[in-house]
């Protein structure tokens, strides 16, 4: 069976702006009906690269194709793309109904067509009764979902959105992803979303896509990015790790073992790494425990230097007698009795929680 021709098409793109690269070497290829996160810090060129899928910009290098088509040369105003922008641009002397129906009238569709694709849009959305209210008359989060329905119900293969939720709070954030990942399953529609954030990306992505320094360094899906980064930047971007520097001493079928120079051994069931490499250990907070499990993991001895509860979780960290720490992220619960502050006690892992990454 042929798979699915992926909706955008990008390969060896390139943008370069004077004597500065923003971009290059950028092979993607986005499948239809997904939600693709475009992830890193600022200035990393994500935002170039939604641009130029929407056409306000063009390749240096490289070519792009939308739905099949090359886009070269082709207006923003004519590919199947919509946008939609962290300042949602919704017009204050129009209500919501006018607002979402305003490309339709554009466009030139009948009367009776509008008001069919705007009742409809604004029922996936949840604004039904909303209709008629000006947009000073309603909430932040309520006013996403405008700007949501207006760049939906022009019927856009893809969805663009630049850092859609950053002017809301977090309650209201929170609360808008789950609603994105509503109105996504309802509307059928691709979304390209764009964020610094990496709860954002894990929480609403099919797959991310990590962007650092004008290149996609590992496109995966959130949880395997999360459990198994491809390099330190990643292993680090993506949440609190621990980190250990060492070297390989052991490569057979059990695993990879490598040693700190203090002498810590860690054993990965999991690793590319060959015979006295040099490599970097990452280990996730919630990986570490105090308790030792039925698959016989490893352990090092130290001593309680802090604990801060959050909610649910506690966490603890663990200074080690080679001076070397570590934080530990442990479930609060009646089973789980975890050591007291300044107790002396044993950390343990397992082999298919560490991460071996290549040394830069």
């Amino acid at each position: 069976m042929t798979p699915p021709r992926p909706i955008i098409e990008i390969r060896a793109g390139k943008k370069v702006f004077g004597s500065f690269t923003a971009l290059s070497e950028i092979n993607l290829a986005i499948e239809e009906g997904e939600i693709l996160t475009l992830l890193g810090p600022s200035g990393c060129g994500k935002t170039t690269l939604m641009r130029l899928i929407a056409g306000f910009d063009t390749l240096t290098q490289g070519s792009m194709r939308i739905g099949g088509v090359d886009v070269a040369g082709v207006p923003p105003e004519r590919r199947p793309v919509n946008m939609v922008f962290q300042r949602y641009a919704l017009f204050p002397h129009l209500d919501v109904f006018e607002n979402v129906a305003f490309g339709l009238k554009v466009k030139g569709l009948p009367k009776d067509k509008i008001k069919e694709r705007v009742q409809r849009m604004l029922h996936i959305v949840q604004l039904d009764s909303f209709a008629n209210r000006y947009i000073d008359q309603i909430s932040g989060g309520q006013s996403q979902r405008v700007a949501l329905a207006r760049a939906l119900v022009n019927g856009p293969k893809v969805l663009l959105l630049d850092e859609p939720l950053a002017a809301l709070d977090l309650k209201i954030r929170q609360h808008m992803l789950a609603e994105m990942k509503r109105i996504h399953a309802e509307s059928g529609t691709t979304f390209v979303y764009v964020t610094h954030d990496q709860d954002e990306a894990m929480i609403l992505s099919d797959r991310v896509a990590l962007m650092e320094k004008g290149r996609i360094v590992q496109l995966d899906r959130p949880e395997d990015m999360y459990a198994r980064p491809k390099s330190l930047f990643a292993a680090k971007f993506l949440g609190e790790t621990n980190l250990f520097e060492a070297r390989v001493t052991h490569v057979n079928g059990v695993g990879t073992t490598a040693v700190t120079p203090s002498g810590i051994r860690f054993l990965a069931s999991d690793a590319n790494a060959s015979q006295d490499d040099s490599v970097t250990i990452s280990i996730r907070p919630e990986s570490l425990s105090f308790q030792s499990g039925d698959a016989a993991p490893q352990s090092v001895e130290g001593t309680v230097e802090d604990i801060v509860f959050i909610g649910s979780r506690s966490f603890y960290t663990v200074r080690l007698d080679d001076q070397s720490s570590v934080r530990i992220q442990v479930q609060r619960n009646a089973r789980n009795v975890p050591p007291a502050l300044h107790a002396r006690t044993k950390v343990f892992w397992d082999a298919a929680n560490v991460v071996m990454l290549p040394r830069p």
